[in-house]
């Protein structure tokens, strides 16, 4: 202020001096020089004190004001702002309070004014609380943390803590020294009290699912020895090693009974694999072997039943196919429960194709059929396990929407993909790729930060076309896929 005086002073000091010499002069036009002198002196010294003491006292007005309206802008800061606001000294201690919602606080906290506000704070927060002023202290500009303040009377709700979202920010100095920090506290306790929830229920969640994956365990085990005693003693009635059968009809009996068992039998084992797998208990046993004998092998396990049912089953293998690296026996059962899909929903007439191919280090088993396909708005339901898609139409196949959720485990341990095309009424594409090298399968002691997602989910676009190319395979016609 005193600078910006003095500034004014010498202005009119330099104005003054000029008119010095212009007043006498004008002022002895019109009388003699004896009078003009003294005449025009004394008023460019009285227009000068005039001239300070008004533009002194304009200065200081200006500035009254001014500071008027940044007090005015301060308190309504202090008034508008949500939730609760602490002016705080550099230690912590409350210097101000206000905020839009203070009443609501100060209804419950101890009055702040003057103390500490690491007081209010609950002990296993006060050092959160200390670090953020630490950080202030440093050179930060702001910090965040959230703080639980302990309620010294009971509320409404029975809180005995309100969990605040406090946001400190620091005021300086032209030095950048800390001069106060401004704490804006946020009552989070209802944001805080779902998160707990989610966190219990993803947990009641978890041990759900551990649960049934040990009782699916423990049933498979319990179920295996007997229906091998079944199993075994069907065999021998069918082979009538003790003696021959009365009659036809006690031969069809027994072999229902044997077929009866096998089915479940499977069901048994697909479902302990699906809980070992769920468990991250399912090893791979990779090792190099002919891919094309996998196929083979399938086509002709399957090719009966597919002629039974006056479906056309064949199998294109890329020439020269090389060996592949990975576990004989889930490929081989991946293959042999898609093959089996698409031979139960496929009618009379249709045609299913399972192909095999590797291009660019990557293995491509593709089975293609002209069943009764599947509607997109239902594609992401198949895999889920004791799911199936059920309509009027495929509500009379038999099934217990195991076998496509176990493919999908199965691939995803190898690291591979799983993709799904299909029309309604026109067919089916599923397109299964993993690394031929088995270089997609995780290393030993990378499971934890890897988990197979279990069950996968399906990818609905496979990149089926053009992936077999003229001349490549025996010249056995391609299912039809519309």
């Amino acid at each position: 202020m005193r600078q910006r005086e003095l500034m004014i002073l010498r202005r009119l000091a330099l104005l003054s001096s000029a008119a010095l010499v212009a007043a006498p002069a004008a002022l002895s036009i019109v009388t003699s020089p004896a009078v003009a002198l003294p005449a025009g002196v004394a008023a460019v010294f009285a227009g000068f004190l005039f001239s300070a003491v008004g533009s002194i006292a304009l200065s200081r007005q200006s500035i009254v004001t001014s500071g008027v309206a940044t007090q005015s802008a301060e308190e309504f800061f202090m008034e508008a702002s949500a939730g609760l606001i602490l002016f705080l000294d550099p230690q912590g201690g409350v210097i101000n309070v206000g905020g839009r919602d203070r009443r609501a606080f100060l209804a419950w906290m101890r009055a702040p004014d003057g103390k500490g506000f690491i007081d209010q704070i609950h002990v296993s927060d006060r050092i959160l609380f200390l670090q953020a002023l630490d950080q202030l202290r440093q050179g930060d500009e702001q910090a965040t943390v959230d703080l639980r303040l302990e309620r010294p009377s009971v509320s409404v709700d029975n809180r005995q803590f309100a969990h605040l979202r406090t946001d400190l920010t620091a005021r300086r100095d032209s030095d950048g020294v800390l001069l106060s920090v401004v704490a804006q506290l946020r009552d989070v306790s209802a944001e805080h009290q779902l998160r707990v929830d989610a966190q219990n229920h993803a947990a009641d969640a978890q041990s759900a699912n551990d649960a049934k994956s040990r009782f699916l365990a423990a049933v498979s085990h319990e179920l295996r020895t007997p229906l091998n005693a079944i199993l075994g003693f069907s065999d021998i009635l069918i082979g009538e090693y003790f003696g021959k059968l009365a009659n036809d009809r006690q031969r069809e009996y027994v072999g229902l009974v044997r077929d009866s068992g096998a089915h479940l039998l499977s069901v048994v084992n697909t479902m302990l694999d699906m809980s070992k797998i769920e468990a991250g208990r399912y090893e791979l046993m990779l090792e190099p072997f002919d891919i094309s004998t996998v196929v083979r092998s399938c086509e002709a396990m399957l090719g009966l039943q597919a002629k039974t049912k006056g479906v056309s089953l064949t199998s294109r293998i890329q020439r020269g196919l090389d060996e592949v690296v990975a576990d004989q026996r889930a490929i081989q059962q991946i293959l042999i429960n898609l093959v089996g899909n698409a031979v139960k929903f496929t009618d009379a007439g249709g045609a299913i194709s399972l192909d095999a191919s590797v291009r660019d280090g990557i293995l491509k088993l593709c089975v293609s059929d002209t069943g009764i396909g599947i509607a997109a708005d239902k594609l992401q339901l198949l895999g889920q396990p004791f799911v199936q898609i059920q309509d009027d139409y495929t509500r009379r196949f038999e099934g217990t929407g195991l076998g496509l959720s176990l493919v999908k485990g199965l691939v995803a341990l190898h690291g591979g993909d799983f993709a799904i095309a299909s029309t309604p009424g026109s067919g089916t594409i599923i397109t299964i790729s993993i690394a031929a090298d088995g270089s997609g399968v995780p290393q030993a002691g990378a499971g934890d930060s890897n988990p197979v997602e279990f069950p996968p989910r399906l990818r609905t676009s496979p990149a089926v076309a053009g992936i077999f190319e003229e001349g490549l395979f025996d010249g056995r016609d391609q299912a039809k896929i519309a």
